[in-house]
């Protein structure tokens, strides 16, 4: 099989985003930088760490965004990433403080878990779920 072994996060300010990430989930973002090279604004690429190479998971990027930000009430027309969270309302709240949003409210997937789906500070659309097989 084929398995995702990166993301990347579109941003019209990737500073702005980082923060965001950094609040609300703890990932460390740090902009890539090559010595003696001078990269244009468009080009700039920030690394996000999203957890310990000994845990299941995968790590990403952070990118200027080249176009419009999805519009209000726009379909998903790209992939979704959900981050697995130990406790949902929490996150939700720190996904208000820092900026973003509820798109889809906490519901339960039965014998899964809880789900909510939540916009950024970019308004890019990614998923939250806590583990809990007795959610229903």
């Amino acid at each position: 099989m084929n398995r995702i072994v990166h993301f990347e996060i579109r941003a019209e300010d990737p500073e702005r985003a980082a923060k965001f990430y950094r609040e609300v989930f703890g990932w460390e973002i740090h902009e890539w930088l090559i010595p003696g090279v001078e990269i244009k604004d468009e080009n700039r690429y920030w690394q996000v760490t999203t957890g310990s190479e000994t845990e299941p998971g995968i790590n990403g990027g952070l990118v200027f965004r080249r176009g419009p930000a999805p519009a209000e009430g726009q379909s998903v027309n790209s992939f979704v990433c959900t981050i697995e969270v130990p406790d949902l309302d929490e996150h939700i709240d720190r996904v208000i403080r820092a900026g973003g949003r509820v798109a889809v409210p906490k519901m339960a997937i039965a014998g899964v878990g809880w789900l909510a789906y939540c916009l950024d500070s970019e308004k890019n659309i990614f998923g939250m779920m806590q583990t809990d097989e007795k959610a229903h």
